[in-house]
C-alpha cells in the first residue's frame, strides 16, 4: 500500500450524512461516522500507521489502476488491469435514507471480474476516534466479523468465496474470481450493541446498487444547466450534493480535516464544518442550476441560527457550526498522528469559530434574498433584526474572509458584504412592501459604499486593496461585480484586475494574497487558491476579456482529479493540496461555467463583435 497516495488520487462515495474518500488503489483511506464530523474509523490519510483504512484490491503489483465514476452518480469504480484479467471494484453508499439522522451507515463494495482470472486481497484494518482508541474484534463466521470500539460497532460482511481470517484485531480475506463472478463486501457502522444488519446478498446489493444509481441520476435531471462543460458542472453539483448533511440542510466546507496547504507546513485545519459564507455560496450555486430544494433546506438552517443565538462570539451570527447547529467547535491537536507526509500539527475542531468575519452577514443575507419570503413573517422578522444591528456594527476590525492569525483590520473584503447586506435589506423591503427602517439601512449602506471608495482604494495601486492600512492585493474582491458594488466594466474594477493579473495571478492560477507583504500570523507558505482561480475566470467573462477567460477556465480544468474533483489548492508543481474535495472550488467551478457559457452566448448572437 502506498503509505500517503497524493491528495488528488481519490474518489468519495457518501449517504448525504457522511462519506469516505477511496484512493485510487482501492483504498477506503478516511471515513467519519454516523456523521461528517464525528470521529474517524478509517484515517490512514492522516498517519498511515496508526489511522487505520480498508484496502481491496487485486495482489499483482504488475496491474495498472483507473477510476471513474459510473455517469451521473456518486458510484465509484476502481478498475483493476492485470496481466491474468480486468477487475472492478464499485464503491457505493445509500443516500435514500439520507433525510434522516441516523447512527446506521453502510458502505457497499461490489468486486468483480470481467475479463480473465484475478486474485483479491481484503485488508480491514479500522482505528476508532482518529486512532486513539483500542477495539476488539469478533468473527461471526467465516463472512462476517464486527470490529467493537467506543461506542460504534463496525460490521464487516461478504458473500462467498470472501472467507475472513481474524489477524489480531485485524480482519484479513484472499480471493479469486473468475470472468464474471462477483463478491460482495460491506461495512456497516452503528451504535455499539444495535442489531447486526442483514447479510449481504448479491441479488440485495443488486438492487440497492439500482436505487442509489436511479437517486442520483434523478437528481440530476433537476438541473437546468445546458452549458459547454456539462460534465464538470455535473461533478461539482454531485460534489456540493454529497457535502451537504440532507437531516439538516448544512453543507460542509470539505469532507476531511488535516490535509495540508503546504505539505510539512501548519496550515492543516478542520473543514468538517458549515460555515456561513461557504455554505451561502454553494447554495447559490445549487439554485443557479435548478436545485431549490436544497436551497430551502439551508435557509431554513441559517434562520434557525439567527433564532437560536448563543455563538461562542457573542455575535447574531458565528462564521462557523457544526452540521446539527452547535456553535461550540473546540480546537484539539491530535499529537498521536503524524498528519499527511508529516504535516503536523493535526487538528480537530476550529478555534476560528469565535473569530469576528462581519462578511457573514452580506453572505447570509444574500442567500435569504433568494427567496422572497425569506420564510414567511418570523423569517422577515429575524432577517429586520439582524440588519438593524448590522447598522450599528458594521464599522469594525475583523478577522476577515481567510481567518488570518495575525490580528483585526478593516478588510475591504468585510466591508463589501456588509453592503450587500443592507443592499438586498433594501431591495426587499422595498419590492415587496415590507415593514423595516429602510432609510436607516440605506444610510448605512451608502456610509459603506463611500467609504470603500475612499478607504479601500490604492491610489499608488490603482487598485481596491485587503484593507484600509495596506497596498495589498486581495482575490476575494474578484466578487465584488457579482455582488453588485461595481459593473464588471467599471474602470476602476477593470484597473483592480489589471493589478491582480500582474500580482495575484500565476500562468491562470490566482492566489488570495501575498502573506509575506500581509502577515496574517501563520509560518510557511501555500499554494494558489482554486476558489479565487475560478472567480478570477468569472471575472474576466463578464469584464468581457472572453478569449483570456476560456482560456484560463480551459487551463484549470486540467488540473482536475481523474474523476472531476478537486482540493483546496494548487501547489508549485500542479499537484492538489488542502483538504478535499472542497465545497468552494466546485460552487465557483460552476459560476465561472455559468458566467462563460452566458458570456459567450452573447458574443456568438454578435458574429461581428471580438474579445480579448
Amino acid at each position: 500500500m502506498n503509505a500517503y497516495p497524493p491528495i488528488a488520487e481519490h474518489g468519495i462515495v457518501g449517504d448525504l450524512q457522511t462519506v469516505a474518500l477511496v484512493s485510487s488503489a482501492g483504498t477506503i483511506d478516511w471515513w467519519c461516522t454516523p456523521r461528517f464530523d464525528s470521529p474517524s474509523v478509517f484515517a490512514s490519510l492522516l498517519d498511515s500507521e496508526r489511522g487505520g483504512f480498508c484496502r481491496l484490491a487485486v495482489d499483482t503489483a504488475e496491474a495498472s489502476v483507473r477510476q471513474l465514476y459510473m455517469p451521473d452518480t456518486a458510484i465509484l469504480v476502481t478498475r483493476f488491469l492485470g496481466p491474468d484479467g480486468v477487475g472492478e471494484v464499485g464503491d457505493f453508499m445509500d443516500p435514500i435514507r439520507g433525510s434522516e439522522p441516523s447512527d446506521r451507515h453502510r458502505l457497499v463494495r461490489v468486486v468483480r471480474v470481467v475479463r480473465g482470472r484475478l486474485s483479491f486481497t481484503l485488508t480491514c484494518r479500522p482505528r476508532f476516534d482518529y486512532g486513539r482508541a483500542t477495539h476488539t474484534v469478533e468473527r461471526l463466521g467465516d463472512l462476517a466479523a464486527v470490529f467493537h470500539g467506543p461506542g460504534t460497532d463496525l460490521h464487516l460482511q461478504a458473500t462467498d468465496p470472501v472467507t475472513l481470517t481474524a489477524e489480531g484485531d485485524d480482519i484479513t480475506a484472499h480471493f479469486t474470481l473468475a470472468e464474471g463472478e462477483t463478491a460482495v463486501v460491506t461495512l456497516t457502522s452503528m451504535a455499539s450493541g444495535g442489531p447486526a444488519p442483514e447479510p449481504p446478498t448479491r441479488d440485495d446489493v443488486t438492487a440497492d446498487f439500482e436505487r442509489c444509481r436511479n437517486f442520483w441520476q434523478s437528481w440530476l435531471r433537476s438541473s437546468t444547466y445546458q452549458g459547454r462543460w456539462r460534465d464538470m458542472v455535473n461533478r461539482s453539483a454531485i460534489t456540493l450534493k454529497l457535502l451537504t448533511y440532507a437531516p439538516t440542510g448544512a453543507p460542509i466546507a470539505a469532507a476531511t480535516m488535516g490535509l495540508p496547504e503546504q505539505v510539512g507546513g501548519e496550515r492543516n485545519w478542520d473543514y468538517r464544518y458549515t460555515w456561513i459564507r461557504d455554505a451561502a455560496l454553494s447554495v447559490r450555486a445549487l439554485i443557479d442550476l435548478g436545485f431549490t430544494e436544497e436551497a430551502y433546506a439551508f435557509r431554513r438552517w441559517l434562520r434557525e441560527r439567527l433564532d437560536a443565538g448563543g455563538t461562542a462570539s457573542g455575535e447574531p451570527l458565528q462564521i462557523m457550526y457544526r452540521i446539527d447547529g452547535d456553535p461550540l467547535l473546540e480546537e484539539e491537536v491530535l499529537t498521536h498522528l503524524e498528519g499527511y507526509r508529516g504535516s503536523a500539527p493535526v487538528r480537530v475542531g476550529n478555534a476560528a469559530a469565535d473569530q469576528i468575519q462581519l462578511d457573514i452577514y452580506g453572505e447570509a443575507a444574500d442567500a435569504l434574498a433568494q427567496a422572497p419570503d425569506i420564510g414567511g413573517i418570523g423569517g422577515w422578522r429575524s432577517f429586520t433584526k439582524l440588519t438593524d444591528w448590522l447598522v450599528d456594527n458594521w464599522d469594525r476590525p475583523d478577522e476577515g474572509i481567510w481567518e488570518t492569525r495575525g490580528g483585526r483590520q478593516e478588510f475591504t473584503y468585510s466591508r463589501l458584504m456588509t453592503w450587500v447586506a443592507f443592499d438586498r435589506a433594501v431591495r426587499l423591503a422595498t419590492k415587496y412592501s415590507r415593514p423595516g427602517d429602510v432609510a436607516r439601512w440605506t444610510r448605512a449602506r451608502d456610509a459603506v459604499f463611500t467609504q470603500i471608495v475612499e478607504r479601500g482604494w490604492s491610489t499608488k495601486r490603482q487598485a481596491f486593496v485587503q484593507h484600509y492600512a495596506t497596498d495589498v492585493l486581495d482575490a476575494s474582491l474578484l466578487l465584488m461585480p457579482r455582488m453588485g458594488f461595481l459593473s464588471p466594466m467599471d474602470p476602476a474594477w477593470l484597473s483592480t484586475l489589471d493589478a491582480m493579473d500582474q500580482e495575484l495571478v500565476s500562468d491562470s492560477l490566482v492566489y488570495r494574497y501575498d502573506p509575506e507583504a500581509s502577515p496574517d500570523g501563520l509560518r510557511g507558505v501555500e499554494g494558489t487558491f482554486n476558489l479565487c482561480s475560478f472567480l478570477y475566470v468569472e471575472a474576466l467573462a463578464r469584464a468581457g476579456r472572453l478569449t483570456q477567460a476560456r482560456y484560463a477556465f480551459d487551463k484549470m480544468l486540467t488540473y482536475a482529479n481523474h474523476v472531476g474533483l478537486f482540493a483546496e489548492e494548487i501547489g508549485p508543481s500542479g499537484e492538489q493540496l488542502g483538504n478535499f474535495p472542497q465545497a468552494f472550488t466546485h460552487l465557483a467551478l460552476v459560476a465561472a461555467a455559468m458566467a462563460l457559457d452566458e458570456q459567450l452566448d452573447r458574443a456568438e448572437a454578435r458574429p461581428d463583435s471580438t474579445s480579448g
